[in-house]
């Protein structure tokens, strides 16, 4: 509640992280089964926390997550709310920083994402980036587009495949 989630993405996601890690510590999360799993700025969390801590997560999932604050920001140039966006975000290191695609090569946990092509809260094109940057980096990355689904990804077909595919890719990924 500092500045806010991006501004101030150190505290929010070192949270995620010390969830985790207490999870860990009172037994209640095994360490080798331990995935993390958002939507939207959840999504981003999960993502971003690989920055802090590459080896907490076994494995990643994110749904129309934000990958890249410039990107961010600068997707709504042209759009009547671009200066709100803008002063929202703030200028500063922490729009390199907090961008998980500019990390990409320190991720260790395999990554499964999820986006709706209608999603005009967070557009699938940062999905797409963050994609394509992990895989540049050589880590393993799995994206699902929904077409004509929003960010909400309502459909109830689109759901069901989703978490049929989480359930594999978290069975495949997590040590037993």
């Amino acid at each position: 509640m500092q500045r806010n989630g991006f501004r101030d993405w150190e505290i929010a996601i070192g949270d995620v992280n010390d969830a985790g890690r207490w999870l860990v510590s009172e037994g209640i999360a095994d360490p080798k089964k331990l995935a993390g799993i958002g939507w939207s700025y959840g999504g981003y969390a999960v993502l971003q926390s690989q920055v802090l801590d590459s080896e907490l997560f076994q494995a990643i999932v994110a749904i129309a997550p934000v990958t890249d604050l410039d990107a961010l920001v600068e997707g709504r140039r042209y759009y009547s709310n671009y200066r709100a966006w803008d002063e929202f975000m703030g200028d500063g290191p922490h729009r390199q920083e907090g961008s998980p695609t500019r990390y990409a090569a320190q991720f260790q946990a395999p990554v499964l994402m999820f986006h709706g092509t209608y999603d005009l809260n967070t557009w699938v094109e940062q999905s797409r980036l963050m994609e394509q940057r992990l895989r540049s980096a050589g880590k393993p990355v799995q994206l699902v587009e929904y077409d004509e689904r929003d960010h909400s990804i309502r459909d109830g077909w689109a759901r069901a495949n989703m978490l049929r595919t989480i359930d594999t890719f978290l069975e495949e990924n997590l040590a037993d």
